[in-house]
């Protein structure tokens, strides 16, 4: 028997239930994982938050798990090739990762860095996908300057870590006390709030640059939209994975995993994200785990605090 959180209803994760569950044994093309960790995103929460198009409930939470195989289904390997039960796994894009144990596609599950923890497994292509992503549609070259909105965010980070193996620059959007963040991973911060647009023009002339070549916006805010649009005349490279309205309305991109375009990108990112993973070049900083047990708290504190890392749940 396993255990796992399900939303019956929709609303906050406060509605959500830890039930038992029974995952089913592996067919041809699938595997059984037991989960030491579940990434915790803002998409679990928001998915189930209200009726959706094309939603139905229940929905078992959770995207993004790492763990140990404990069942192979006959003939199936996984996503980065051969494997045997016991082996240490990670997977992304799965149904219902907030659980001890979960039979998935195997295609989705790929053999986990031994540099990585499981937590930090567990956070690695959620994140990195979408930033990932939004340096592609952007079409981020070296040399380049990037304004990025939400730079000391989970997304940030990563974003932060490829543009600067792009070789691009980017001035950062956070908050002061989250500045040496933004530093530690090569970016320019900068304060939002009254008076950013002063204060991106005073980061460019620092850095000796006269223009800003693509906006990244991963906080959704008016201001965010409103600086994007004042810096980067070429709507093509404005992207958000928030403000989706905004983006409809001022002819800008917005990009999500629900997205067949967006999904089949981060499928086809996900193995050199974890190769990045295993040499050391891309980080996952965490700001602290929660037992699985309690996975509306932790959504209580991503929700209302600047967590400063990513979240695990630990069963």
């Amino acid at each position: 028997m396993a255990r796992q959180w399900i939303a019956r209803e929709w609303g906050s994760p406060d509605a959500w239930r830890f039930e038992d569950v029974t995952p089913p044994a592996p067919s041809r093309g699938e595997v059984t994982i037991r989960v030491r960790a579940a990434g915790v995103n803002p998409a679990d929460a928001k998915h189930v938050a209200a009726q959706r198009p094309g939603a139905s409930l229940p929905v078992a939470i959770g995207y993004e798990v790492s763990g140990e195989l404990t069942a192979i289904g006959p003939e199936t390997e996984i996503g980065s090739g051969a494997a045997s039960v016991g082996d240490e796994v990670l997977a992304f894009r799965v149904s219902g990762g907030y659980a001890t144990e979960l039979t998935v596609p195997a295609e989705k599950v790929f053999h986990k860095p031994s540099s990585l923890s499981h937590p930090e497994a567990a956070n690695l292509l959620l994140t990195g996908t979408t930033a990932a992503e939004m340096l592609a549609i952007t079409a981020v070259a070296p040399n380049e300057t990037v304004l990025l909105h939400g730079a000391s965010g989970a997304v940030g980070v990563s974003v932060l870590q490829q543009a600067a193996r792009i070789g691009a620059r980017v001035i950062g959007t956070a908050s002061p006390r989250r500045a040496d963040e933004v530093r530690r991973f090569g970016g320019t911060p900068v304060a939002y709030g009254d008076g950013l647009a002063d204060r991106i023009r005073a980061a460019m002339a620092d850095a000796g640059v006269d223009r800003i070549d693509a906006a990244l916006d991963a906080v959704g805010t008016d201001e965010a939209v409103t600086t994007s649009l004042e810096f980067v005349a070429d709507r093509a490279r404005i992207v958000t994975i928030v403000a989706a309205a905004s983006a409809r309305s001022e002819g800008f991109t917005a990009i999500a995993g629900s997205m067949p375009d967006s999904a089949r990108f981060r499928d086809e990112a996900r193995a050199g994200l974890i190769a990045l993973a295993a040499r050391g070049e891309l980080i996952v900083p965490m700001a602290r785990t929660y037992p699985l047990s309690e996975a509306p708290a932790a959504h209580r504190f991503l929700a209302e605090q600047h967590p400063g890392g990513a979240l695990a749940l630990i069963p």
